[in-house]
């Protein structure tokens, strides 16, 4: 498990992520922000995907009632809730 995060680094590994496996018909609008179901980029099953992505490679568990569009809509969102969730294993 990562316990020490640079929020850059988790930004780009879910960008280098969401770009290999969604469309994204030009890379360079993809912003922190940018809502990725709003945008068409992810849909639910996308949702389901992003979801492994995130256990597979932060080594943390997203429970159900944590699949939120806070925590998953957006690469800001995703960096933030995989960080607040490996800080909190880090402090067990």
């Amino acid at each position: 498990m990562t316990l020490a995060l640079a929020p850059d680094r988790c930004k780009e590994q879910i960008r280098a992520f969401l770009t290999s496996n969604f469309y994204i018909s030009d890379v360079k609008t993809l912003e922190d922000d940018t809502s990725l179901l709003d945008q068409g980029i992810i849909d639910s099953t996308g949702v389901l995907e992003v979801v492994g992505f995130i256990e597979t490679t932060f080594g943390i568990v997203v429970d159900d009632s944590e699949i939120l569009p806070e925590n998953l809509d957006s690469i800001r969102g995703m960096a933030h809730y995989i960080a607040s969730k490996v800080h909190a294993a880090a402090d067990t």
